[in-house]
């Protein structure tokens, strides 16, 4: 892992070098995706069943690509009770904090016979995209699940692919159960999404499709947007971490790569205004990354997009983490709620020593999808507002509008919308 000065050369390499892994840089697999789609899209059930053959290995048909409620019974006694409690505690918690999230229609009216307001109306349909085999998250499904069902979203499906055998992750059917999918099918990749998108004989459209995947996917959700919405196009894992002396080099070290785990595209970075811990640091990165399963990942994340920056005050350090928009942005300071307040871009904040990214990955309750690649800048985490769709409403009685309705049609008339300008007229043309 490289330990460099914070210099403005470092700082735009970086942020050039942190670029490249957006999904928005894999054009050479969009031909790919949209052959994929269309296949789906003029074929339906019988593409889809041929793709999950190709792909996965799995001869999957019409009676056996919903997940049946025998199978779900079978996950739970496969998986350890404790780890069935976890989930649950888990999800108790994403519950909690996601119904503060909660918005309502209001409505605001005058004497003179003026009502406006806002209908909060929660989508009809949602598809969620879980990956499936090594890369099976279970509280990725909780994460994705339960701010539809706070939200009121009626009908939640579930697409994730099968092994060869057909099966389903325990852990993630377990997952489902608990968050309150409403049908679950064994389909994977492109060609799910476009299944979610478009609809076949087996799988009914969606509304909107959330959920993270692989470049197939993620390339997949781009293409069919427009037909549907989709939550965000979602690129590698991404943690930055603040710190100053006062920093335990073991934790920062251990936080680092708990997300350099995830893949090879993953990025870790420390901005410290402290060359003492910045060193210390890389030796405790080196020393547990010896030790963890993970070791291949994890070296050839660091080798690509991993770093330690020296600052020469916390002030730069700010200012530069605003400028990466990290996903996960940790503050490791002698005052991190002070250092907090300064900043404007990260995806997800954890303030102090013993708040590691994980907590939130896993536990605490705030949404652990959250925007990547800088996109911090102007995306939020996914939350209920992702569930719901809003309408206005507009009321006014021949009182209210007979002061303004001169005005109206003047605004009209100066765009040359003279249609616009009579559909006003004609209610008071007697009075003319």
């Amino acid at each position: 892992m490289r330990i460099a000065k914070l210099e403005k050369e470092i700082k735009e390499d970086i942020l050039k070098n942190l670029l490249k892994r957006s999904p928005n840089q894999y054009e050479t697999y969009e031909k790919a995706v949209m052959e994929i789609i269309e296949e789906v899209k003029i074929n339906r059930d019988a593409a889809l069943f041929e793709y999950t053959k190709r792909f996965d290995k799995a001869d999957i048909n019409e009676t056996t690509i919903r997940v049946t409620s025998e199978e779900i019974e079978e996950a739970y006694r496969l998986i350890d009770p404790k780890v069935v409690e976890v989930i649950r505690k888990s999800a108790e918690n994403i519950r909690a904090y996601h119904i503060k999230q909660k918005q309502y229609s209001w409505f605001d009216s005058e004497p003179n016979g003026i009502i406006l307001g806002q209908k909060v109306t929660p989508l009809a349909a949602v598809g969620v995209y879980v990956p499936g085999g090594k890369a099976a998250y279970p509280s990725s499904v909780l994460m994705n699940v339960i701010p539809a069902k706070v939200a009121g979203v009626k009908r939640i499906a579930m697409t994730t692919p099968p092994d060869s055998e057909g099966k389903i992750y325990a852990g993630t059917l377990v997952a489902a159960k608990e968050a309150g999918v409403t049908e679950i099918y064994k389909a994977g990749g492109a060609q799910a999404i476009a299944a979610l998108a478009h609809g076949t004989e087996s799988i009914q459209k969606v509304d909107k499709i959330v959920g993270p995947g692989n470049i197939y996917v993620a390339l997949a959700k781009k293409a069919v947007y427009g037909h549907v919405s989709i939550d965000s196009i979602a690129g590698p894992s991404e943690i930055l971490v603040l710190a100053d002396e006062s920093a335990n080099p073991r934790y920062v070290a251990a936080d680092l790569l708990s997300q350099a785990e995830h893949d090879e595209l993953a990025s870790a970075i420390l901005i410290t205004t402290s060359e003492a811990l910045a060193y210390q640091v890389s030796d405790e990165i080196k020393r547990f990354t010896a030790v963890l399963s993970r070791k291949e990942i994890i070296e050839k994340s660091l080798e690509n997009y991993g770093y330690i920056l020296i600052a020469s005050d916390m002030e730069e350090a700010v200012v530069t983490a605003n400028e990466i928009a990290s996903e996960h942005l940790e503050i490791l300071t002698k005052d991190p709620f002070s250092i907090m307040t300064k900043i404007q871009n990260a995806g997800a904040i954890f303030l102090g020593e013993y708040s590691s990214e994980p907590l939130g990955d896993y536990y605490a309750g705030p949404n652990h999808v959250l925007p990547t690649n800088g996109t911090a800048k102007f995306f939020s985490p996914l939350s209920v507002d992702d569930y719901i769709k809003k309408s206005s409403i507009i009321s006014y009685s021949k009182e209210a509008l007979e002061p303004v309705y001169q005005d109206i049609i003047r605004f009209a008339k100066a765009e040359g919308l003279t249609a616009h300008a009579n559909s006003i007229a004609v209610r008071f043309e007697e009075e003319e």
